[in-house]
C-alpha cells in the first residue's frame, strides 16, 4: 500500500529533516507499505523551502511545493492533495509532536471501513491558552453541526482515497475542511495516541488566526446564523408588539404617566445593536459569495519539486 503523507510547513527548517527521517525509519519497519511525502511550504519567511529542496534532492519520493504567500494550514493541505498518488492520505504537523508510528495506527483503523480517522490526544503538550481555544473550536463546530459528535478532531488524521479525491475538488476560498468532511461521509473514528513535545519553538496560532477559523466554522456550510437572525427578529417583533400594547393600555388607564427616557434609550440601543449584528452576518455571507464567484484562489503555487508541475500554478 502506498501512503501519501502531506505536511503543511511553516518556519520548520529545523524540524522538517527530523520529522522526515522519523517517517522513513518507521516505513523501513513495514515492508508491505511504501511512502510518498508532500511538503508544502506555506509562505515561510525563513529557509524552510530550501530545507524542502534539499530533502527532495535526497529522495525522489518527496515532493516539495512552495506557495507564494502564507495562506494557512487548511489551504496548504488542499494544495498538497493536488500531488498525492497514494491509496490513503495522512496529514501530520511539521513540529514533531505527531509520532511517525501513529501513521500505521491511523491507516489500520481506516482498513476497518472508516473514511476519516483522527488521532486523539488525551493529554496535549500545549499551553493552557491553546488547549482552551482548541476545546472551544471543537465545541463550536459540534454545535454548528460541522463536526461529528463524539469524535475528537486533530491535525493528525488519515483519509480514504474517496474522501481525499472529494476534498481535492473543494474550491471555496474560505476553507473549512473539517466542516466539508461532515458533508462527504459519516464514517469517522479516532485512535488514542501520545502527544509529544515540540522539537523546537512555540505554537504559531494567534488569536487572530483562531477567530478566522471560528468564523469559517460559523459561516461555512451552515444556515444557522441566518436562522438565528430570523429568530431574533421574530422575538423582538413580538416583544415590541406586546410592549406597544402594554403602553397603550397603560396610557388609557393612567393618562398622566410620562414614559421614561432611560428605558426608551436602552431599548433603542439594544435593538439597534442587534440589527447591526444581523446586517453584519448577512454582509459576511454576501461578501463570501462575491469573492467565491469572482474566482478568489485558495492558494497560488510558485514552484514544485519532483513533479512535472514545475511552473507557477493557481489553485
Amino acid at each position: 500500500m502506498l501512503i501519501s503523507i502531506c505536511i503543511p510547513c511553516y518556519r520548520s527548517m529545523e524540524t522538517l529533516p527530523i520529522v522526515v527521517d522519523n517517517i522513513k525509519k518507521e516505513f523501513a519497519k513495514h515492508d508491505n507499505h511504501d511512502y510518498q511525502i508532500v511538503l508544502v511550504n506555506d509562505g515561510s519567511p525563513d529557509a524552510t523551502f530550501e530545507t524542502i529542496r534539499n530533502l527532495c534532492k535526497e529522495d525522489e519520493k518527496i515532493i516539495g511545493v512552495d506557495l507564494t504567500r502564507n495562506y494557512g494550514q487548511a489551504a496548504a493541505k488542499i494544495a498538497a492533495l493536488q500531488y498525492y498518488t497514494g491509496d490513503v492520505v495522512v496529514f501530520m504537523d511539521d513540529d514533531g509532536q505527531h509520532s511517525a508510528d501513529g501513521i500505521f495506527k491511523l491507516v489500520d483503523k481506516l482498513d476497518e471501513g472508516y473514511d476519516v480517522v483522527y488521532a486523539h490526544f488525551e493529554s496535549k503538550k500545549h499551553s493552557l491558552f491553546k488547549r482552551f481555544t482548541s476545546f472551544l473550536h471543537n465545541w463550536l463546530a459540534e454545535q454548528m453541526g460541522n463536526k461529528p459528535k463524539g469524535v475528537h478532531r486533530s491535525s493528525f488524521v488519515a483519509w480514504s482515497k474517496v474522501v481525499a479525491d472529494s476534498v481535492k475538488e473543494y474550491k471555496s476560498p474560505f476553507v473549512s475542511i473539517g466542516s466539508y468532511l461532515v458533508h462527504i461521509t459519516s464514517k469517522f473514528s479516532e485512535v488514542d495516541m501520545e502527544h509529544k513535545e515540540r522539537l523546537t519553538g512555540n505554537s504559531r496560532y494567534t488569536l487572530k488566526k483562531l477567530v478566522k477559523m471560528w468564523l469559517n466554522i460559523f459561516i461555512s456550510f451552515s444556515m444557522v446564523p441566518l436562522r438565528m437572525a430570523s429568530y431574533l427578529g421574530f422575538f423582538f417583533a413580538i416583544s415590541g408588539m406586546i410592549a406597544g400594547l402594554y403602553l397603550v393600555i397603560r396610557k388609557i388607564i393612567r393618562p398622566t404617566i410620562v414614559a421614561g427616557y432611560t428605558s426608551n434609550m436602552v431599548m433603542i440601543l439594544l435593538i439597534g445593536g442587534i440589527i447591526m449584528i444581523i446586517l453584519g452576518i448577512m454582509g459576511e455571507y454576501v461578501g463570501r459569495i462575491y469573492m467565491t464567484i469572482s474566482g478568489m484562489p485558495q492558494y497560488s503555487i510558485r514552484q514544485s519539486l519532483n513533479t512535472n508541475k514545475d511552473e507557477q500554478e493557481r489553485g
